[in-house]
């Protein structure tokens, strides 16, 4: 007897896998493969020993051990959370007292995604209107679109989101009587991924003065996924969108330890507004009690011996070496090709290629046979768009040196440059004479 049908929830309907599921899966299952398309880390930089002095340091101790392997709180360690604050007023040169938020307003979580979907559901109904850049950050939308919420976007250049564009935007949801639907402004705004690009310091200011501007009826929050921003390699570091938000009421910022120290870890942390707080923690306490108390634990003593410091200006060496070497790469293989260009990251882990208009990168597009057959992966570029307010670009690629050897990141452009002829030599010889 064929047992009856189950009946799943309409958000199970609106969920889907990830795109980026299926290249992770041939990055790992393709031995042959050169994979530039998977946003992982460099495994040969993990902090093993650190990690190792770590643990062996907490379980050292009789106290120290059953405090890590008990049940710790919702809100995370109180010591780690100190910890964040002290680093997180000396990344934006002020001291903890100057800060506008203090432990009170930290939340340590299951990595930053944890929070990105925490927030998502603490804050978003069905028909409400997020806005973010284009491209942007692909598992995010992801998200949103499980959520049945309205994506729409701002165009992006050499200094992040335009945020000119951003107010014409809001300009119009206002003319339009949509601004009521509008809840949060979502940006990467160091190193994006897909792009590698960095939002200007005139337009973080900005940017936090049309929230305020525009926080009518309801407070319009700003979401700022800073990632990547310990992974800078050239440059003075710039200050956080929430350095701007100097009575923390309009910025949420998200970080996470995974890209900086290691992704095993999965610890994320965000710092939010006080009256986000209490909601936030009761619907944390609903998914999980608190995140990992031991892992947090070991977080803390990495920071406290300044281990967690000498590894990110070891790893931060590892990646400019890798993005040198990528950029040298695409020069020599792509600087011929009319129409190519590609973005000029100073930090995080990817570049954005940008191929001539007839290349179509695309998932179902001819460039990603011939990658494959070729021995290179790449992440189709039109993942980072949605396709709501018309089509989609469909000759950009996100080109990853996270996990590729600094030896096989030129023979991958030299295979990507190899599929691409492929494509355009197919092409000239379907064309009628």
């Amino acid at each position: 007897m064929t047992p009856a049908p189950i009946r799943f929830s309409h958000q199970s309907h609106r969920t889907s896998d990830s795109p980026i599921g299926y290249f992770m899966r041939m990055a790992i299952e393709t031995p042959h493969l050169i994979s530039l398309a998977a946003g992982l880390v460099d495994e040969e930089s993990l902090p093993a020993g650190p990690i190792a002095d770590a643990v062996a340091h907490v379980l050292s101790d009789p106290r120290s051990a059953q405090a890590a392997l008990q049940y710790g709180t919702t809100q995370g360690l109180l010591s780690l959370r100190e910890k964040i604050v002290e680093h997180l007023a000396r990344a934006d040169s002020m001291t903890v007292s100057e800060l506008p938020y203090d432990v009170r307003d930290i939340v340590v979580t299951t990595g930053s995604q944890q929070l990105l979907y925490l927030i998502g559901e603490l804050l978003l109904d069905p028909g409400d209107i997020v806005i973010t850049e284009a491209p942007s950050y692909f598992v995010y939308h992801s998200l949103l679109e499980s959520l049945d919420v309205r994506v729409l976007t701002v165009p992006m250049d050499e200094q992040g989101m335009i945020v000119d564009a951003l107010e014409e935007r809001l300009k119009h949801l206002d003319h339009t009587g949509q601004l009521d639907r509008l809840k949060l402004i979502y940006t990467v705004d160091y190193f994006q991924n897909p792009t590698g690009l960095t939002l200007s310091l005139a337009r973080r200011e900005r940017l936090v003065e049309l929230a305020r501007q525009y926080s009518r009826k309801h407070r319009v929050l700003i979401l700022e996924d800073a990632a990547y921003r310990e992974l800078r390699f050239d440059g003075v570091d710039i200050p956080s969108i929430k350095r701007f938000d100097d009575t923390n009421e309009y910025v949420m910022t998200t970080y996470t330890f995974s890209k900086p120290c290691a992704p095993g870890l999965k610890t994320g942390y965000g710092i939010l507004p006080r009256q986000l707080i209490a909601p936030m923690l009761n619907l944390k306490g609903n998914h999980d009690f608190g995140s990992s108390n031991f892992v947090q634990h070991i977080i803390d003593r990495l920071l406290a011996t300044g281990a967690y410091y000498q590894h990110v200006a070891q790893l931060c060496d590892v990646y400019r070496l890798k993005r040198d070497t990528m950029r040298s790469a695409l020069e020599q293989h792509f600087g011929d090709l009319d129409g190519a260009r590609w973005t000029e990251p100073r930090g995080g882990l990817y570049f954005w290629l940008t191929l001539p208009g007839d290349i179509n990168t695309g998932p179902e597009g001819e460039l990603i046979k011939a990658a494959i057959q070729e021995g290179v992966l790449y992440v189709p570029g039109e993942f980072g768009h949605v396709s709501v307010e018309g089509p989609l670009p469909t000759h950009e690629a996100r080109l990853s040196f996270g996990v590729v050897s600094v030896e096989l990141i030129p023979e991958a452009l030299r295979r990507l440059r190899i599929a691409v002829d492929r494509v355009r030599m197919g092409k000239l010889a379907t064309q009628p004479a």
